[in-house]
């Protein structure tokens, strides 16, 4: 018989399929449909194919037509003395320029050599992402401007006036004011994140890297082979070694301090909000102060009392490195990190399971109790359960968060100790999560952002992989019914 979890993959991922052949064939559909309405249109209809609004204008909406009219000029005028060679370059030419800053160039008419304007590979890239992204939205504000010449046809075979333009105004002031207000924020994620996203994938498939900087030096496509870099042992650089181990610590990492955390917590919760337990809101209290006191602060606090002439040694009398030594594969650093973290996340847990356990239907604990369940069977069969339904997201939200911890790296050891495995590639260091091995990759010397590019990339793909599978398997989605 077929194992539950390989057939619960198999259905997963089945699905996943199913709705991403249904998605194209519904858009190929509307495409279609789409083109024949138009081919079967009025005149009106077809001629706004081509001149954006004149099929508005030709409705009498001669505001809405004249907006339509504006806005297909001024797209023309862009592309013509701004986007277009940008977006030429980008797309076609099949490099990012040719003419360094300072290169000098034979002129057959002066019979010598001049100085000419160099280009800039970083400008190619981003005014070409940029244009491309003009085009898109023109491209839909195209698709707008027909489809309201369409329906301008059908109102108007079923015999109803066409609406004005202050109607349409008082609709997306109205019944439509979702739109008016969304409109802004869809602006926004446009411009600071869609088009940022886009760049810095795009940046992936270059060899920008310290050797390759504009304006002095142009860089160029290299398609996929950073992503064979990483991903290849024989690659001479040594980067798929590091990669990997700084991928498998990344996970340690954030298994170990997403489930420390949330267990201790749920168990100092239990512990805590004992009938038996006294000075219960003294011992809040003083678990809440670490998460009272700035986090920063607090790691910067830890990193001088563990420096190996801290506080500690000093209390203790020894001279032990728990932040910066080496010796097997630097496991001290790594467990000191994973306790500090442990003191810092296990208030956040017991402050949530403690309003958890408040919730929880007591006529079901009584009910239990009267068929003599005992309280670690009260715990494990019924508080466990609804507990672990009602924090599946926050779960799978603190391991995302704990694989891109910067701050407790960065500010207890800066990834460090430097030791001799990860030295020398990549700038990597012992301790180092995948962030912030790519954040020193662009700021250190020597900085490589088409590598570092690709490592978020990589990131990204863990982090939405194990937040899409692990939630839609989850017993929050799979059962919610049980616990409404």
């Amino acid at each position: 018989m077929e194992p539950i979890e390989t057939t619960a993959k198999q259905n997963f991922f089945a699905r996943l399929w199913s709705n991403i052949k249904f998605s194209f064939k519904r858009l190929r559909e509307r495409i279609k449909s789409a083109a024949m309405t138009v081919v079967h249109g009025s005149v009106a209809t077809k001629m706004s194919v081509c001149f954006m609004g004149l099929g508005q204008i030709m409705r009498k909406q001669f505001v809405k037509g004249i907006l339509y009219a504006l806005l297909e000029v001024l797209f023309i005028l862009f592309m013509v003395f701004f986007g277009g060679t940008y977006l030429f370059k980008f797309l076609f030419s099949g490099h990012l320029g040719t003419v360094q800053e300072t290169e000098q160039v034979w002129d057959d008419a002066l019979n010598q050599y001049v100085s000419v304007p160099g280009e800039n590979s970083m400008f190619i890239l981003l005014y070409g992402v940029v244009s491309l992204v003009v085009l898109v939205l023109f491209v839909i504000a195209w698709a707008m401007n027909v489809k309201g010449s369409v329906n301008n046809d059908r109102l108007i075979a079923a015999g109803k006036p066409v609406n004005t333009f202050k109607q349409d105004c008082a609709l997306y002031i109205n019944r439509k004011f979702y739109v008016t207000l969304l409109l802004l924020p869809l602006i926004g994620l446009t411009v600071f994140t869609v088009m940022p996203l886009v760049f810095m994938i795009l940046i992936a498939f270059t060899n920008y890297d310290y050797q390759h900087l504009p304006p002095s030096k142009l860089f160029d496509w290299v398609g996929f082979s950073n992503f064979a870099n990483l991903f290849s042992l024989a690659d001479g650089t040594g980067f798929a070694k590091v990669f990997l181990l700084i991928l498998a610590w990344t996970i340690i990492w954030a298994f170990v301090a997403t489930f420390s955390n949330y267990f201790l917590g749920i168990i100092v919760a239990k512990v805590i909000n004992r009938p038996r337990t006294k000075f219960k809101k003294l011992w809040r209290t003083l678990l809440v102060i670490p998460i009272a006191i700035p986090q920063f602060i607090t790691l910067l606090m830890m990193s001088k009392i563990l420096d190996g002439d801290g506080i500690l040694n000093k209390i203790i009398g020894t001279t032990i490195y728990w932040l910066a030594d080496t010796r097997y594969l630097s496991l001290l650093p790594r467990i000191t990190i994973i306790l500090v973290n442990m003191w810092i996340g296990i208030p956040f847990t017991m402050l949530m399971v403690t309003g958890i356990l408040m919730n929880i239907p007591q006529d079901m604990l009584e009910a239990a109790k009267l068929d003599g369940a005992n309280s670690w069977q009260l715990f494990w069969k019924i508080e466990m359960p609804y507990i672990f339904h009602v924090t599946t997201p926050y779960l799978i939200t603190q391991f995302v968060g704990n694989i891109n911890n910067f701050n407790i790296i960065w500010l207890l050891t800066g990834g460090g100790p430097a030791d001799s495995i990860h030295y020398g590639v990549g700038n990597s260091k012992s301790t180092d999560l995948l962030v912030t091995w790519l954040y020193r990759m662009t700021t250190d010397t020597n900085v490589q952002y088409a590598m570092a590019s690709v490592i978020g990339i990589a990131v990204f793909v863990i982090c939405g992989l194990v937040s899409l599978i692990t939630y839609n398997r989850s017993k929050a989605v799979t059962q919610e019914e049980e616990y409404q």
